[in-house]
């Protein structure tokens, strides 16, 4: 058999057997190696789970909508307050009988001729008492957002144009006189929200699909097996059920003037719906914004912090059990916050129900505490994500309180009265079409046969959107 000629002018001969010989030794040889790599079937898991969707499934629930849109009524105040009352009397006069106020803002004013109203001097010391004598084009001014006043004390205590807060604390008449006059009804707060179509897709060629490589793996839902080219279809369906939670939780209304809204061709709803636009969908993060309490400029990390934050929550619904879901940043500013109310937990580690067991593990962390309410903390992954919202420093949200347990609301669909967790996801479903979580397969391959593209296409679609009840009672952690 002749040599083969390599470059550098070495000639080879194979050998008739199995010989290491100079001269039948490859160095280079690109179409079939002797030396094949060592391989894993077994695919690594470099990153570990990498799903985030769980919150709004332990926080909540999911119930059907057949409708664009949802509405939902949440009670009022039981109580009259108002701030900001003006009056043009100065201070140390004599008040009179009918010393006329003005709320502020022009709102029109429901206090009622015989209730007693307490005034206090906002950001000041001086407070009154006095009983209503008039009402609205009653009074002296002659406005809706007026009310007149005689005082039990024998002069007034704020100087003209003092911002002055009002409230009823109730009311006194005279024997044999009549009864109360006009009556007052309920207030409501009529909130709104629609959903959102989201959707995805996932395609392979035919050609490629005679190709099959395995590859051992487990996935994010406990499944462990075997896949080949359904591994990306597999991920690409876990990406859409991230998104489902992510578009909750991010989602907003677009603007009047918004590119949004002129690319998905939106318009205005009609008056009386709450929303502005049919374009977007109003998401966790905006609902608290706009209806519910935001802490900003670093963590709460003093029991002082939390002490306001508390005061906030006593004014709102009172909720005795209450989430943080946070950051990991977050998450262990609460654990040295808690740590530093031992009193050996500036020179030691005694915190805690331990032994100081010199081969425990010691445990450094905190699940929850109590001041006035109970507050347990949860890292959310989402916010630790790299490649989402841990990755990112403008409009950065740290944590999110959540209030535990249901609330009690109108459904203006059902046309009663419903018990509702204070997050749930309503989505898009009749007895034809269920749209929660919807996916079809099309193509001419791997089975398909509704066209005549050789590729197979694996579509994802859902229709939801999330209501937050009751945002009065969240608080939105930011920076």
């Amino acid at each position: 058999m002749a040599g083969a000629l390599l470059a550098g002018g070495v000639a080879l001969t194979p050998s008739s057997v199995k010989a290491t010989l100079p001269s039948n030794y490859i160095t280079s040889f690109d179409f079939l190696s002797q030396y094949l790599p060592d391989t894993y079937e077994k695919e690594f898991e470099r990153y570990g789970n990498r799903t985030i969707s769980a919150f709004l499934r332990m926080v909540g629930a999911e119930l059907p909508t057949n409708s664009d849109l949802i509405k939902w009524a949440e009670q009022g105040r039981l109580h009259t307050k108002f701030q900001g009352c003006t009056t043009t009397n100065a201070a140390g006069l004599s008040p009179g009988t009918a010393i006329p106020w003005l709320t502020a803002g022009g709102a029109a004013c429901n206090f009622r001729v015989g209730q007693t109203i307490f005034l206090s001097e906002e950001g000041g010391a001086n407070s009154n008492k006095a009983i209503v004598t008039a009402v609205g084009a009653d009074t002296v001014a002659g406005t809706v957002d007026a009310f007149e006043v005689a005082y039990y004390e024998a002069s007034q205590g704020m100087a003209a144009a003092t911002a002055t807060t009002a409230f009823v604390y109730g009311s006194e008449f005279n024997k044999g006189a009549g009864p109360m006059e006009g009556s007052l009804e309920s207030e409501d707060i009529y909130l709104s929200n629609k959903p959102v179509i989201i959707k995805d897709r996932y395609n392979v060629s035919g050609s490629d699909m005679a190709q099959i490589g395995w590859v051992e793996v487990t996935s994010e839902n406990g499944a462990a097996g075997y896949l080949w080219y359904i591994k990306s279809e597999h991920e690409t369906r876990l990406r859409f059920d991230d998104y489902l939670e992510m578009a909750m939780i991010e989602g907003v209304i677009a603007e009047t003037a918004s590119g949004a809204l002129a690319h998905l061709g939106g318009s205005a709803y009609p008056a009386g719906t709450g929303l502005a636009n049919n374009v977007g969908t109003d998401g966790l993060f905006e609902a608290i914004e706009d209806r519910g309490n935001v802490w900003s400029g670093g963590f709460p990390t003093t029991l002082a912090n939390f002490d306001s934050i508390i005061k906030r929550l006593d004014k709102q619904g009172a909720i005795q059990e209450n989430v943080i879901f946070c950051d990991r940043n977050f998450s262990f500013a609460i654990d040295d916050m808690l740590a530093k109310q031992n009193s050996y937990g500036a020179g030691g580690t005694s915190y805690g129900l331990f032994d100081n067991d010199e081969e425990m593990a010691l445990n450094l962390g905190f699940k929850g505490f109590r001041r006035g309410y109970d507050f347990y903390k949860s890292d959310w992954k989402y916010l630790n994500q790299a490649t989402l919202r841990g990755g990112i420093d403008g409009g950065k949200v740290s944590g999110v309180l959540v209030p535990a347990g249901s609330t009690s609301v109108y459904d203006q669909i059902l046309g009663k009265n419903a018990k509702r967790p204070f997050l749930h996801v309503r989505y898009r479903a009749s007895e034809t079409e269920d749209r929660r979580f919807k996916t079809w397969i099309t193509g001419g391959a791997g089975g398909a046969s509704t066209n005549g593209t050789d590729q197979m296409e694996v579509h994802f679609l859902s229709e939801r959107a999330l209501c937050t009840m009751g945002a009065n009672n969240f608080v939105l952690f930011k920076g």
